[in-house]
């Protein structure tokens, strides 16, 4: 199915979720497209709402092209099986992580200020996105999530692509979808409306979140 928004997106992910309400999760949205996904998550489930900063490191002169992902919190991934496609090795992953760091660094201190990240530990954790591609973010964002301690940490997203659910399930303990299409394209194939979220849009989200 093509989803209206994201915001509709959320409330039908939000059904398949269901089963986690018992567990008291924490949910955290992927800034920035799935945080409101994560917004409507957390407000059916009444679990915590926060985020999770994640930066894809995009192949050079194919930025859309994943290669490998950070998060705040410490989380790396690398799509090994991609350098070789397009030429680089481990020293030119780590410099084009380092520039990535910056934007993350900028957007943590956006989002944050001087909040740290909500305690995870011993908790189950619900990573929201608005969709899966190759799933280096979220697969980013889950070691993050892991390194601070959750017991057990889920994907959630409307759409993820087929063909990268075995290799994103290696990082989660589970992994939830309205859909999973194959062939997949791109996840704003799969959205009437698919405008990019601003900063401003995250914080107001998170103001709205349960318990805020």
């Amino acid at each position: 199915m093509v989803f209206r928004d994201r915001e509709q997106a959320g409330q039908l992910l939000s059904g398949k979720l269901e089963p986690y309400r018992a567990r008291n999760p924490v949910v955290l949205g992927l800034a920035r497209g799935g945080v409101p996904v994560a917004l409507e998550v957390a407000r059916s489930l009444g679990a915590d709402l926060d985020l999770i900063v994640a930066r894809k490191i995009g192949a050079p002169g194919f930025a859309e092209y994943a290669i490998g992902a950070i998060a705040e919190g410490g989380g790396v991934f690398v799509r090994r099986e991609a350098l070789p496609e397009v030429g680089l090795g481990d020293e030119e992953v780590a410099l084009l992580a380092r520039r990535e760091a910056v934007e993350l660094a900028r957007r943590v201190r956006a989002y944050r200020g001087d909040r740290p990240m909500p305690d995870l530990a011993g908790r189950t954790v619900i990573v929201v996105d608005d969709g899966v591609a190759t799933g280096a973010t979220a697969r980013a964002a889950a070691r993050s999530a892991r390194m601070l301690g959750a017991a057990e940490v889920v994907l959630a997203a409307p759409v993820i692509a087929a063909a990268s659910e075995p290799d994103v399930r290696q990082d989660f303990d589970d992994v939830v979808a309205v859909e999973f299409p194959s062939p997949f394209f791109a996840v704003g194939r799969w959205y009437e409306r698919f405008e990019q979220v601003s900063d401003e849009e995250v914080l107001a989200c998170l103001r709205r979140g349960p318990g805020r």
